[in-house]
């Protein structure tokens, strides 16, 4: 929540001083402030820490009902791919309210972050970690932020949601493997973290 308020409070100290007539909540430029940026992005960290477990829980649930790993990985491999070419179609169909060029520029570059997450995961760990990376930057991304897709057809609310939301599952995807620590030999077996 702490990545969610930093990155979320500079996004929006940018964009505001980029465009003066961007406001939140009906406040323009001089109502607008860092505090109320940086509860703003606590609120998008634990909206990210939201989907990042309900990514982990589906996850253990697909592993044990598809039984193979590369079935469950091929499903998400696809599902990346759809979520990005529904995610340009979406913002194209909108493009009267949004900017002409967001439709593609977008999810490039959801796609190129989420390629670089995942080729700096697979380095910490292993290259089984490339789909599930992929997945989760891309269509858990997309996912959490359908709010400022459907509602405000308002580029700057998307972006205003996008950056946190890429930051926050960036930095805990980079986090998961420090954190589960490979248990010390002899010690009781415990669940295991795929």
């Amino acid at each position: 929540m702490a990545v969610g308020a930093v990155v979320t409070a500079v996004t929006g100290s940018i964009m505001q001083w980029t465009d003066q007539e961007f406001g939140f909540m009906g406040l323009e430029a001089a109502g607008f402030n860092a505090a109320m940026m940086a509860l703003v992005g606590t609120m998008i960290g634990a909206f990210s820490q939201m989907g990042f477990f309900a990514y982990l829980t589906l996850n253990y649930i697909a592993l044990s009902i598809l039984r193979k790993k590369y079935l469950w990985n091929a499903l998400q491999a696809y599902t990346s791919l759809f979520a990005l070419l529904a995610l340009g179609y979406m913002l194209y169909e909108n493009r009267a309210s949004f900017n002409n060029w967001l439709f593609w520029v977008l999810p490039i570059v959801l796609g190129l972050i989420a390629l670089t997450v995942a080729n700096i995961k697979t380095q910490q760990t292993n290259k089984t970690a490339f789909v599930p990376t992929m997945f989760l930057m891309i269509v858990v991304t997309f996912i959490e932020a359908w709010p400022a897709l459907g509602s405000e057809n308002n580029a700057t609310a998307v972006i205003f949601m996008f950056v946190p939301l890429i930051a926050c599952n960036a930095y805990q995807i980079l986090m998961l493997h420090r954190l589960l620590k490979p248990r010390a030999e002899g010690a009781p077996s415990g669940t295991e973290a795929g």
